[in-house]
């Protein structure tokens, strides 16, 4: 039974996620004028294939691990376009549209993100207090005085130069440890100094600042939290608080939450490349069914909670400047606005292969990494 989970669950994230971005990239060329050729989710042998009255086929196709959008363009050798076609042609258009008709597939990946957050915060969501646990020895924390019970209630970033005594007039109010945890990813990524308004358990309040020079560095084989000194004390489910918001008031919750995620999320993708973050942390398609499988056993709030952070990722992932990727046209067009021309076409061939090859290097060492977690003795 736990595998069927598992597997509804997995071919549902990729479903949902994977139609969206797509259908991202179709509704913004259909409002540009351009002509869809094919809108098809899945690899491999179709499945189930309809052609609609405007000429644009939908397949369903044998392998669940992504999907595309084609469109009549003139640098495809293969496609025979009339005369009376031409002018849906995506070659044949200014370059703003050429450029939003690629980026509105992870655009759409970031509205999804926003609306499924909202979703969670319309219907009510219960929230783990940021109450801290006793900090272990040698943190951080531990040095500045913190003690278990001690729960946080408001945030306010510091700047490099900062001196000062933190203004309390000035701190956000911290509703959650979910909340928390993200804001302090932020500063660790970010290398920026914070001040914390406490609450003990006394109801006294101070604050505690913790300054850029005592961050920790974030490294692969080190957890930050721990050296930091700030985690979350078990608190019974009765003292948890729900998470309650209005209509107007989700959406702009929302949109904060998706843009610190992606915030967070980036520079710990820039991290690969800097040593920051290890390549073992990449994870392939067991990683998603088994994160997907687990959260929808918990209940539908936490699954669509990672169904959110999947479609952050794939949006970040899409714009990664690398050819075969969303990114990789916008560095074209990049190129293309600066330059005044574009970059002629059998090179664009060139770079295509070179992209292909390196996203096929990335999936083996993911499904790699997958192996090591799930079959290793």
């Amino acid at each position: 039974m736990q595998a069927l989970i598992t597997l509804a669950a997995f071919l549902v994230t990729l479903g949902v996620l994977v139609s969206f971005h797509e259908y991202g990239h179709f509704l913004a060329a259909r409002l540009c004028g351009v002509k869809v050729l094919r809108f098809a989710l899945g690899f491999g042998k179709p499945l189930f294939t309809f052609r609609a009255n405007n000429g644009t086929e939908w397949v369903l196709a044998s392998i669940p691990l992504g999907g595309y959008v084609k469109l009549l363009d003139g640098r495809d050798g293969e496609q025979k376009i009339s005369a009376e076609d031409r002018s849906q042609s995506f070659d044949v258009k200014p370059l703003w549209q050429r450029s939003t008709i690629v980026a509105a597939g992870p655009f759409a990946n970031f509205l999804l993100a926003v609306i499924l957050f909202s979703v969670i915060y319309v219907s009510g969501v219960p929230q783990l207090p940021a109450r801290l646990q006793a900090p272990p020895e040698q943190s951080i924390a531990a040095k500045l005085g913190i003690a278990a019970g001690d729960q946080v209630i408001g945030w306010q970033s510091l700047s490099a130069e900062h001196k000062g005594t933190p203004i309390l007039e000035e701190f956000d109010s911290v509703p959650s440890w979910n909340a928390l945890r993200w804001l302090l990813l932020d500063a660790l990524t970010g290398e920026q100094g914070f001040a914390l308004e406490i609450q003990d358990a006394s109801g006294a309040r101070h604050v505690q600042s913790f300054k850029q020079s005592d961050l920790p560095l974030i490294a692969p084989e080190s957890d930050p939290f721990q050296a930091l000194g700030l985690l979350p004390q078990m608190t019974p489910s009765s003292e948890w608080k729900e998470l309650k918001l209005g209509p107007i008031d989700a959406l702009g919750f929302a949109t904060q939450r998706v843009y610190l995620i992606s915030k967070v999320s980036t520079r710990l993708m820039l991290g690969l490349f800097t040593g920051k973050t290890t390549l073992k942390q990449l994870g392939g398609p067991l990683s998603i069914a088994d994160m997907a499988g687990k959260s929808a056993q918990v209940g539908w709030q936490p699954f669509v909670a990672f169904l959110a952070l999947m479609s952050i990722s794939i949006g970040l992932l899409n714009l990664v400047p690398l050819p075969m990727l969303d990114g990789g046209q916008l560095l074209y067009d990049a190129w293309e606005l600066v330059a005044g021309k574009r970059i002629a076409v059998p090179l664009q061939e060139k770079l295509q292969k070179v992209g292909f090859l390196l996203l096929i290097s990335i999936s083996l060492l993911a499904l790699f990494n997958d192996l090591q977690r799930y079959l290793s003795p």
